[in-house]
């Protein structure tokens, strides 16, 4: 995928404005107790590291499997969401299933990016559009940690730029990211496009986020980054330069054209959000939400307040970090897309996962722990990653 060409420090970056460099705060955290060779090392260290982290989640997966006599395999590619990206792969638009409560779901749900880039893969490539999506969902998931150590490097230093690869590695439903899924595509654009509106090259974060638009409907939170970031630059300078327009107005043209597209389709203004609202997707300002608490018994309701309210205090340390602004509004805006939503809620923390922001202030703080004692740390999260994965997928699957 195209991304800008950063230096390998962020001390070597050119001043960026107010709005969207990294604040005295986030760039005077203490030194770590030791140090890596200068040159490319942090970068592979955060790729090596990531890509350890994705290889011990399908190890793990495949041990499980053989144990149990099932096909681990098989469910990354060939269930769940994975199946429908395929058959629209193969067939285009225009399949639906109606379920015995009468409520029908359209595959118009599903952004084109993926089955886009399975057909074209498969019609090129030995490989058929399930195994095409993998190589898409593999090869996006090191182009998202390289782009997600690019951000951690420019806010906070190389060491918490690889920290923060690792961790996102090591998120608790991070299996998502070894499947043929969108959530690694997806995070590979947003990053890249963030990462390029730190470094001020507005037209390519328009383009990446025009792209990401296509790929799931998150997107929305990548648009009001952009848009709030150039919204208080233009209040701040009483200018803006043509440059920030034209990349604010190239942000929203893939998530729109798909919106416009469903709605042509099917003869209705509100068809995607129809489409949406039959999967049990449409926004209600976390009622669902606060229902599916009140209905579990008071240790499982406690259990997930608790939880509820220990993202909340990652949000309040991202604002306390002083993180740059498109950054902050795109990690917010990601967990609230997330939490008004009526989905089920057991898809929530796999919907947060490309919020990585939220990884920056304990990436911040391991990176200051000396080596040894921070990759026992990372290594414990990864592979408790891995076995909640394969427990996971050989069971229930994927919300």
């Amino acid at each position: 995928m195209p991304s800008p060409t950063p230096p390998t420090s962020a001390r070597t970056s050119p001043p960026a404005s107010p709005a969207t460099s990294a604040s005295p705060a986030a760039s005077a955290s203490p030194a770590p107790r030791s140090s890596w060779p200068t040159g490319r090392s942090p970068l592979l260290l955060a790729l090596g590291g990531y890509a350890v982290t994705r290889v011990l989640g399908v190890a793990v997966l495949a041990v499980a499997a053989a144990a149990t006599g099932k096909d681990g395999f098989h469910r990354l590619s060939g269930r769940w969401d994975s199946v429908w990206y395929v058959r629209i792969a193969e067939h285009g638009y225009g399949y639906q299933v109606t379920l015995p409560n009468g409520d029908v779901h359209s595959d118009l749900a599903f952004f084109p990016l993926l089955p886009a880039l399975e057909r074209g893969l498969s019609a090129v490539l030995p490989l058929d559009a399930a195994g095409a999506g993998l190589l898409v969902s593999w090869t996006a998931s090191l182009a998202a940690a390289w782009g997600i150590y690019r951000c951690g490097e420019h806010v906070v230093s190389a060491r918490a730029g690889v920290v923060l690869a690792v961790l996102w590695g090591a998120y608790p439903t991070a299996f998502v990211q070894s499947m043929a899924y969108t959530e690694t595509l997806f995070t590979a654009l947003a990053a890249w496009s963030l990462y390029a509106v730190l470094r001020e090259r507005w037209i390519l974060a328009g383009l990446l986020c025009a792209v990401a638009g296509l790929t799931r409907p998150t997107a929305a939170a990548l648009i009001a980054a952009l848009g709030v970031t150039a919204l208080v630059a233009l209040f701040r300078d009483r200018r803006l330069p043509w440059r920030t327009v034209a990349g604010v107005l190239l942000a929203p043209l893939g998530w729109l054209g798909y919106v416009v597209y469903v709605g042509v389709r099917e003869s209705s203004a509100t068809a995607y959000f129809d489409v949406q609202a039959a999967w049990g997707n449409s926004i209600d300002g976390g009622v669902a939400l606060a229902r599916f608490i009140a209905s579990l018994p008071w240790p499982a309701a406690l259990g997930l307040c608790a939880a509820l309210a220990l993202l909340a205090w990652l949000v309040v340390l991202c604002v306390r970090q002083r993180q740059p602004l498109p950054l902050l509004v795109y990690t917010v805006g990601v967990v609230v897309v997330s939490l008004v939503g009526a989905a089920y809620f057991g898809s929530r923390p796999r919907l947060m996962m490309p919020a990585f922001g939220l990884l920056l202030p304990p990436a911040a703080a391991l990176a200051r722990v000396r080596t040894g004692p921070a990759a026992a740390v990372l290594a414990g999260l990864a592979l408790a990653s891995a076995a909640y994965g394969a427990f996971t997928l050989l069971g229930s699957g994927p919300p």
